[in-house]
Order: structure tokens, then C-alpha cells, then sequence
């Protein structure tokens, strides 16, 4: 269980590292990733580009 944890904080870390990479690429702006202001803070959740990604990833190792 705290392995599961771990994995899914240390992807969440990286997506919000590569978020501006990402974002010139065009994700982060796809139906489904969610940006709002709560208490003066803008907020992030990008539900389409983690499935996105995540398919990639999986499709990448099948390949290798």
C-alpha cells in the first residue's frame, strides 16, 4: 500500500514538474483537465493528460 502511495505522489510530482513542457505541447488544455481558483489559488487536475500519458507510457513498455 504505501508503495501504490509512493509511486502515485512521485508521478503527480513529475507531471507538475513537466506541466509547462506539457502545456506547450498543447496538454493540460484538453477537455477533462480542470484549472480553478480557490481562495486566491489557481488549482490543476489533469485528469485527460495523466490517461493520455499513462497510455503512452504503457504503450512504450509493451514495445520495449
Amino acid at each position: 500500500m504505501i508503495r501504490w502511495i509512493l509511486v502515485i505522489f512521485l508521478a503527480l510530482m513529475l507531471i507538475n514538474w513537466f506541466s509547462p513542457l506539457l502545456q506547450k505541447l498543447g496538454f493540460g488544455h484538453l477537455p477533462g483537465d480542470f484549472r480553478f481558483k480557490l481562495f486566491g489559488r489557481e488549482f490543476f487536475i489533469p485528469l485527460t493528460t495523466t490517461i493520455l500519458l499513462s497510455m503512452l507510457a504503457s504503450l512504450i513498455s509493451k514495445w520495449l
